[in-house]
């Protein structure tokens, strides 16, 4: 089971989240950390989310991914 940390980057800087996710693999970790950018993007807000960007590490510091919010949103109208 790893540790991670889930990082929001945003145009102003980095957001750390401090808690620990605990996670069996990084299919689990990918789906997870989706699901996360999903939750914050579909709450109404006039925030402007394209800038943003969710990196999760491991418990030693090591990127293992990003999600660009912009990969999970639609086209700008």
């Amino acid at each position: 089971m790893a540790r991670v940390f889930l990082h929001y980057a945003t145009p102003r800087g980095v957001v750390l989240n401090q808690t620990l996710t605990k996670v069996n693999d990084l299919t689990e970790l990918r789906d997870y950390a989706v699901q996360s950018v999903r939750t914050l993007i579909s709450a109404p807000t006039l925030k402007d989310w394209r800038d943003w960007v969710l990196h999760v590490r491991d418990d030693l510091g090591s990127e293992l991914f990003t999600v660009p919010f912009a990969s999970l949103l639609g086209e700008p109208n």
